[in-house]
């Protein structure tokens, strides 16, 4: 089993995703309670923008136990494919367990911000993205402005007179 995934992600890594999905349908069918095998399967449908055949793997393999650098992985994968298919309160919550579990993660306060504007709370999204922007940013330009930024990321429907 791990030199099959081993050479499937190499072929992913090769830019040959179809074939790497091939092999790893073939290793999940054999080993169908392994998280990673589950896990690199539903990479590999993401990867092929087949989200809705992702989901299925994603969610047995965090089922199944998967942990770590893995389970923080699948979480964005899963999370991000059920947004990308129109099921945002799934994606919202999954966000939020991300969020909760890995929260040095800030791709999941980006992700979350997406689902939060898909759901229409735009000035919570708005707020999320903006903080991101001014804890990470190593632009001069907006660094000036960081103090003048994060006073604004909560109030950007006030008009100030």
């Amino acid at each position: 089993m791990q030199n099959e995934v081993i050479r499937a992600i190499e072929l992913r890594h090769e830019g040959k995703e179809k074939e790497s999905n091939e092999l790893l349908l073939k290793v999940v069918e054999e080993f169908p309670t392994d998280a990673y095998v589950n896990y690199q399967c539903a990479w590999s449908f993401d990867l092929l923008g087949m989200e809705k055949e992702a989901i299925p793997f994603y969610e047995k393999a965090i089922d199944l136990g998967l942990s770590g650098k893995d389970l923080e992985g699948a979480m964005l994968g899963l999370g991000s494919s059920c947004r990308a298919l129109g099921e945002y309160g799934k994606a919202k919550t999954v966000f939020q367990k991300g969020i909760e579990l890995f929260p040095n993660n800030l791709a999941f306060q980006v992700f979350y911000s997406m689902v939060l504007y898909n759901l229409k709370v735009h000035d919570r999204a708005m707020e999320i993205l903006l903080t991101c922007l001014i804890d990470t940013t190593t632009d001069d330009d907006i660094l000036h402005y960081k103090k003048a930024i994060h006073f604004y990321s909560d109030k950007l429907n006030e008009i100030w007179s």
